[in-house]
């Protein structure tokens, strides 16, 4: 099997593969006598529907029999309250600097204590789809909370017989001594106010997400958000991947096939909110159809053998923005449960979702494998390019990164604006540019391995890298028919890329079909240079920042800081 569940007594000890502190803290209380085991989603989806607070629609589930539920079973809404998004500053890793994982500990011992008065539900699932890399998961978490045991279920893969025979099949992870992934989960925690245990590790006292990657294991205290579950299972899947020769990924993956039986493959890489999503899920108004058609891996969780640069989804279904998708949208007819949105009666009486953001931003829900007919679990061809999504006003919509470091240094300097699926602190300027590494904010180790693994495809695998831009360009919008322009023409070897300036590394595409405005930079104009050389300044300050911050922990070789440094010069 992929991961370990089982251990002969010579490999039970301290110091041995699965018995860190913090996972025998955890890892026992799945075998409390308050513990009912929950195996298979048709009881995920009665505990959820029964559940005080859920809102059963009238909207029937498509064709929900073949994802293990019964055929009449219908789309559960469920409320969390004022929190609608992800809070990054409760996240712990244990083993960084500045992370007291003594007193981390402590907390979840107590947390895990408490929750001895409650009835607890283990419910497992596998991540990964293929025997390539499939692991097993495991959460626990208290009566009351069904809705997040349910959802949890349905976004990995549930235990049907098909995977558990695939999962049997598949070969171990690493040397085989990589454990099951355990998380044990209360949204109803409060912090005690016990003299042994100290709570000043916490950056707010009230939420807790500490994991302990190393050994797969990881507690999530007072938050309900499903996107801290969801997010913090592939935490350390994208962990044990990177271990084990993976590029871990945090976008979107698609195979084009191509005239004379080509084949391209393209990887988007984007926060919530960037375009990964549409990139992904576009079928170009079919003109590929011709030649076998469009498929899609995933997304937003996939891993990339660095070896054979074949790639493997993570997950079935789809977490999305439900604002994208108004009531009535044929998209809806492939949702399986939705969150943090309102509903109404419609003209027949029955209970519809009302799916705009208008109770509060970042609705969500998740769509089945169906949404997206063409999908697959796995792409043996090897990926051909990689692009980075950035919403960097001085960037022009496309441009092309020559050389291994300047690829890989971007991506780790890859710049965004703040997403509505986090949850972030009052006054926070939503429009101001911040970096986030290979749009990857769940990464849990040191920032060089993603660097070192990017790296190696740009250079030994011969992968193509690109930055694309889908906000605005000094003030124009960049529009989603100008990136499905650019993919197109880069997809079909029809772009032609020429120098850039100064540039010695970096290539610019002015013409591409479909352009809807001259986007054309113009290095004549001191205030657009000015404002090209900040933002090349701010990607040597993050790499700067890397060596120094939280002791070094997350620095770059020299030869990132010496790469952006390039670009800063040809601009002098």
């Amino acid at each position: 099997m992929s991961t370990k569940a089982y251990y002969k007594h010579d490999e039970i000890g301290a110091g041995k593969v699965g018995f860190s502190k913090t996972r025998s803290i955890i890892e026992a209380a799945f075998y409390g006598n308050n513990v009912v085991k929950v195996n298979t989603l048709k009881e995920a989806y009665e505990l959820a529907k029964n559940s005080p607070g859920t809102i059963v629609t009238d909207m029937p589930i498509l064709r929900g029999e073949e994802f293990g539920l019964e055929k009449d079973a219908k789309v559960l809404l469920f409320n969390d309250g004022a929190v609608t998004g992800r809070y990054a500053a409760a996240r712990r890793i244990k083993g960084e600097p500045g992370v007291d994982d003594a007193k981390l500990d402590k907390v979840i011992m107590d947390a895990i204590y408490e929750t001895r008065w409650k009835t607890m539900y283990h419910a497992e699932c596998f991540v990964g789809l293929d025997p390539e890399f499939m692991v097993k998961a495991h959460l626990l978490i208290p009566e009351g909370e069904e809705n997040l045991l349910y959802n949890w279920m349905i976004n990995f893969q549930y235990m049907s017989d098909e995977y558990v025979k695939m999962y049997k099949n598949s070969k171990p992870v690493g040397d085989g001594n990589e454990p099951d992934i355990y998380i044990f989960s209360d949204p109803q925690w409060v912090p005690g106010n016990r003299p042994d245990v100290d709570y000043s590790c916490l950056s707010d006292p009230l939420t807790l997400c500490y994991f302990d990657t190393n050994q797969n294991c990881a507690a999530i205290l007072g938050m309900k958000y499903f996107g801290e579950h969801k997010k913090g299972t592939l935490t350390m899947a994208w962990a044990m991947a990177n271990r084990n020769g993976y590029a871990s990924c945090h976008g979107g993956q698609k195979e084009y096939s191509l005239e004379g039986g080509k084949k391209f493959v393209a990887s988007v890489y984007g926060l919530s909110g960037s375009g990964k999503s549409t990139l992904t899920h576009a079928k170009h108004n079919g003109k590929y159809d011709a030649f076998g058609g469009i498929k899609v891996l995933h997304d937003d969780a996939f891993i990339i053998n660095t070896d054979t640069c074949a790639s493997v989804a993570l997950e079935p279904t789809y977490f999305d923005k439900t604002a994208d998708y108004p009531t009535g949208c044929p998209d809806n007819d492939y949702l399986l449960s939705a969150q943090n949105c309102s509903c109404t009666l419609d003209e027949n009486g029955k209970i519809q979702l009302v799916t705009e953001d208008i109770r509060n931003g970042n609705g969500r829900a998740i769509k089945s494998k169906l949404w997206s007919p063409n999908r697959v679990d796995k792409i043996d061809a090897p990926v051909n390019a990689i692009f980075w999504i950035m919403k960097d006003p001085t960037i022009p919509p496309v441009v092309k990164l020559k050389g291994a470091a300047l690829a890989s240094v971007m991506g780790a300097t890859l710049a965004t604006k703040t997403s509505t699926a986090e949850r972030v602190a009052a006054g926070t300027d939503m429009n101001a540019l911040r970096i986030v590494p290979y749009a990857n904010p769940f990464r849990t180790y040191p920032l060089v391995n993603d660097y070192e693994k990017f790296k190696k495809l740009v250079e030994e695998k011969n992968v193509d890298c690109y930055i694309v831009n889908t906000g605005d360009f000094m003030g124009t919008k960049v529009k989603p028919a100008d990136t499905l322009g650019i993919l197109e023409t880069i997809v079909e070897g029809k772009a032609n890329f020429e120098k850039w300036g100064n540039f010695d590394d970096i290539e610019i595409m002015n013409d591409w079909s479909g352009k809807t405005a001259d986007f054309t930079p113009n290095l004549n104009d001191p205030e657009y240079v000015a404002a090209l050389k900040g933002a090349m300044e701010n990607r040597v300050k993050a790499v700067e920042d890397f060596a120094t911050k939280k002791a070094g922990y997350d620095k770059l070789p020299d030869e990132a800081l010496e790469a952006v440094k390039k670009l800063v010069d040809a601009l002098n």
